[in-house]
């Protein structure tokens, strides 16, 4: 049974453009593989088994037509999970930063949002909803991949993605490797 003691503290993101712009330059990862996506997927599961809202978390390439490294759905979802985890993934392709920036940056107005880029018709196609993160990887340009969650209150998803990626990245600064510690010899 979940009670308040069990389930994790996902600290609140910053709202303000410049320190959500620091996170996207801080959280910066090595190198970026399939084992990557699933070290940083099953520590995103782990954080979330607890939490009494159901979510889904995916893990993709920026590539064309985009390639899913990680997908996983707790119980208790739904199909609109997926749609959402969808526009939000689209939304960082196109824009090459998080949702919860873009969310900031139109102050959640959709409206604006579609108006501003052009998107027309294909405004139900993106979200600004947090919970989109692009995965970058140092010496390379531009967004690789894109982390989302989805299911939990918008400020959370995104939160819970900034707290297990600043987790992974210092591991692997204490001899981490893709989720695991390295064996002595």
């Amino acid at each position: 049974m979940t009670t308040p003691e069990t389930i994790p503290h996902i600290p609140p993101p910053p709202t303000d453009l410049p320190s959500l712009l620091l996170q996207e330059q801080q959280l910066v990862l090595p190198a970026f593989t399939a084992t990557t996506a699933w070290s940083l997927g099953t520590l995103l599961r782990t954080t979330l088994l607890p939490h009494p809202k159901p979510t889904v978390i995916h893990i993709s390439l920026v590539s064309h037509p985009p390639q899913t490294l990680f997908h996983c759905a707790l119980p208790g979802t739904l199909p609109d999970n997926e749609i959402w985890v969808q526009r939000k993934a689209r939304t960082v392709r196109r824009f090459g930063h998080s949702t919860w920036y873009m969310h900031n940056k139109f102050e959640g107005n959709e409206g604006l949002f579609a108006k501003k880029n052009g998107l027309g018709e294909e405004a139900g196609n993106y979200a600004i909803h947090g919970g989109g993160w692009p995965v970058r990887v140092k010496g390379v340009e531009g967004v690789v991949g894109v982390i989302v969650v989805s299911g939990l209150a918008q400020s959370e998803d995104h939160g819970v993605i900034v707290k297990v990626l600043r987790e992974y990245i210092e591991g692997l600064g204490e001899g981490q490797e893709d989720g695991e510690k390295r064996k002595e010899d």
